[in-house]
């Protein structure tokens, strides 16, 4: 059993981002649906577009935290493949998490549409109007989710087996989402 934990801060931007993508996700598959009705549609376009920024601003406040206080280690015990596997996952959703966003960002900007939040807060568009960089992000941004969805079940699949099946303390290390060290 590994005790180390990550430190509450740590826990509640995990957390927070997660129930935030995992609500965002199918919130994006669905609004490009057709046969749903445009008042949903809005809706769903309105809440993906802005918890979009909510969660950027999420990831980079997460990436500096982790520069600051680095992760406890993994149980020495662990094999060295499931280590690999481990980091490369987490890095690909770190990615994920940034490049979402950005393309998202660029998509909606660079094909003329609001993003009220920051037009509401004054922030200029950081991109040119243009349909070719927006229809570019707009694929950018579609296997972008593909592939945080396929990354995001393989790290739940992943966790659920070391809380469940394992019980070696690795999922332990990142709940409950509070609490522990204070931070």
């Amino acid at each position: 059993m590994h005790d180390a934990k990550y430190t509450t801060t740590a826990r509640l931007l995990h957390w927070l981002m997660a129930v935030l993508i995992l609500l965002t996700i199918p919130a994006g598959f669905l609004m490009v649906q057709e046969g749903i009705s445009r008042a949903l549609q809005d809706a769903l376009y309105l809440y993906h577009k802005n918890v979009g920024v909510l969660l950027l601003l999420l990831i980079l406040a997460r990436l500096c935290w982790r520069m600051l206080v680095p992760p406890p280690p993994l149980p020495v015990d662990m094999p060295d493949w499931q280590a690999r596997i481990a980091g490369l996952t987490h890095a690909a959703l770190y990615a994920l998490v940034v490049i979402l966003p950005v393309a998202g960002y660029i998509r909606v900007k660079a094909g003329g549409f609001p993003i009220e939040t920051l037009d509401a807060l004054g922030v200029p568009s950081l991109v040119p109007r243009s349909d070719a960089l927006a229809a570019t992000a707009q694929s950018v941004h579609f296997y972008a989710a593909l592939a945080i969805t396929a990354v995001a079940c393989a790290h739940i699949g992943a966790a659920l087996f070391h809380g469940i099946v394992k019980r070696d303390g690795v999922f332990s290390r990142m709940w409950p989402p509070a609490g522990g060290r204070a931070r």
